[in-house]
């Protein structure tokens, strides 16, 4: 329960004493250009949940930095187990509140977010779990306007609301995010609830099951061709019919920005090619970044007026405040609070969805849609109102096809999405199996809740020991999201095919993991219940695993039986995983 701030206390985590404003609060630092001292902030709380409300009592504007809800004082151990959700998709925090350990990029060295000196700053959720205690979650459960974090210091957690310097006009009134702060002894149950919170808050965009198919990026990159398309085409339609998306993942455009232009690569083929794709009964797929341009895109040349802008009015490039985007670089950012890049939005997804026959997109680099440091059209948005508007107008366009977010803001793209990546970019090597798997499984509690995880591609081509694709691809079932082979199939060795349709059709289902350390994940199915199991060492082990109910087992990539059973002793390789099958 969230208790008045003065006398909370929850395990060894409390807030610090400090006058109230009213009893429900300790004393707010409210962060602003001006003097903050006309703004009122009030709250309400409704059992573990928490809204307030920032107004001006003043007679003159107040531009506000930040909102601190609460400071709060702990004496956690410093093992205490730590995860958090940061702004950016390529950004995790897992490791311990004494020693954080980045799981992705960083926040602050990679996408230069700005954070106070000494923090470690993380967005939207954290959970803490001290040795032999029961987990503590903090979140927001609403991104509707403000971007909620979380500074932790030594021995200090400061709960904080960004608004983004804006102007807080006399009489007027701000309604903050809603809080969450709950415990309780298994971390599933609470970050199921925490899913349920959000969806109550920012409804979900609804698909039956997570889709499964193809995409080029991880066989071709930006060099693929039509004919690289349409001889995996004839793979899928042979080979692995339930493949239903045919992707074409970058590479078909001649600027990024110029998403209706044609590139060389397809010699003015692009429609032509998703034409084919629907004519064999599969559904065109296509990668698009709506919200960047490059300098020498038509886009930007034509029309710089539609860019976030700097200080000195001209439009602002990416490098100045933030990374400047992996090709092509720097980046400039559409602003979506302007009414003609919403218009100029809907119409590009309109004509891909009703002209291009497109039913899914892969949306990249959609973290610049909400780019920080900008000057936006509307001088009363905040980055969070630039993204979100500017996918409503994307969602307008495309109608009723699959919307996939990539490289987005998380938390902003609540109820905007039908599909969310979940982890980086995958690679044909041990290190990068190891790290994305570990990024997806850690946000298995959104999958088929907050929408469909997108775990990347699976690849299973290359010269990888047998053991580490046989990892891989447990780590893509435990998943329980999209499946979308990222291998040029119509070279892929048989027996390597036949693990990518073991995968066909995606369950739904993600794993659920006794503890943090993944080594045992189960996913309920109605027919039977799988058992994902990981070696992430570099030694082999034999892992004990009890079954839920007694049942006949064999291993999904093998075929083994090992009969009926109810408990099992089971060797795994180093780098090794596989899935048990009990019914």
């Amino acid at each position: 329960m969230l208790r008045p701030a003065a006398i909370l206390l929850l395990s060894a985590l409390r807030l610090a004493a400090a006058p109230a404003l009213d009893v429900w609060h300790a004393k707010p630092e409210i962060r602003a250009v001006e003097s903050a001292a006309a703004l009122k902030l009030t709250g309400v709380r409704d059992g573990d949940f928490y809204r307030a409300r920032l107004t001006n009592t003043g007679k003159t504007p107040v531009h506000v930095t930040e909102v601190s809800l609460f400071r709060i004082a702990h004496d956690l151990p410093d093992t205490t187990a730590l995860y958090g959700e940061s702004f950016q998709m390529l950004s995790q925090t897992a490791g311990t509140l004494g020693a954080p350990r980045d799981l992705a990029y960083d926040e602050l060295k990679h996408y230069k977010i700005p954070q106070p000196a000494g923090v470690k700053a993380l967005t939207g959720m954290i959970t803490l779990t001290p040795p032999g205690g029961e987990t503590q979650l903090l979140a927001f459960t609403s991104c509707r306007r403000f971007n909620g974090r979380f500074f932790l210091r030594p021995k200090s957690i400061e709960v904080v609301l960004d608004t983004e310097g804006l102007a807080l006009a006399p009489g007027e009134s701000w309604e903050m995010e809603e809080f969450l702060f709950t415990s309780g002894p298994r971390r599933a149950t609470l970050l199921s609830a925490l899913a349920a919170r959000i969806d109550r808050n920012h409804p979900p965009l609804h698909v039956p099951a997570p889709p499964a198919g193809w995409c080029s990026w991880y066989c071709f990159g930006p060099r693929v061709t039509a004919k690289n398309v349409m001889d995996n085409l004839g793979a899928i339609a042979k080979d692995a019919p339930l493949l239903k998306y045919v992707q074409l993942d970058d590479g078909y455009q001649p600027a990024m920005g110029d998403w209706l232009e044609t590139g060389a690569a397809f010699g003015g083929g692009v429609q032509e090619v998703l034409q084919s794709i629907r004519k064999q009964g599969f559904e065109p797929a296509i990668w698009v970044a709506p919200f960047i341009a490059e300098a020498n895109s038509h886009l930007f040349q034509q029309h710089p007026e539609w860019f976030m802008k700097g200080e000195d009015g001209k439009p602002l490039p990416a490098d100045k405040v933030t990374f400047q985007g992996w090709r092509h670089g720097p980046w400039y950012a559409l602003d979506g609070t302007n009414p003609e890049v919403q218009q100029h939005l809907e119409s590009l997804f309109r004509t891909m969805r009703t002209q291009w026959g497109v039913t899914y997109f892969k949306l990249d680099a959609n973290f610049w849609g909400a780019m920080h440091g900008g000057k936006l059209h509307d001088p009363k948005a905040t980055r969070i109102e630039a993204n979100r508007r500017g996918m409503e107008a994307v969602l307008r366009g495309a109608g009723d096809s699959f919307i996939l977010g990539c490289n987005h803001p998380i938390w902003a793209s609540f109820g905007l999405i039908h599909g969310s990546r979940s982890s980086g970019d995958i690679s044909r090597k041990w290190a990068t199996f190891e790290t994305v798997a570990r990024q997806n499984l850690m946000r298995n509690w959104q999958n088929g809740k907050l929408w469909w995880n997108d775990p990347d591609a699976i690849t299973l081509s290359g010269t990888m020991p047998a053991e580490e694709y046989r990892f891989h691809a447990t780590a893509v079932m435990a998943s329980g999201g999209l499946v979308l082979s990222g291998d040029d199939l119509s070279t892929l060795p048989a027996d390597r095919l036949e693990t990518l349709k073991k995968l066909l059709p995606p369950t739904g289902v993600a794993a659920e993991f006794e503890d943090e350390t993944l080594q045992i994940g189960t996913v309920k199915l109605k027919d039977r219940t799988l058992l994902c199991l990981f070696n992430w060492g570099a030694e082999p082990i034999t892992l004990p695993v009890r079954l839920p109910r007694p049942g006949a087992v064999t291993d999904l990539w093998s075929g083994k039986s090992y009969g009926a059973q109810s408990a099992l002793q089971i060797p795994l390789k180093a780098h090794e995983g596989t899935v048990l099958v009990v019914r």
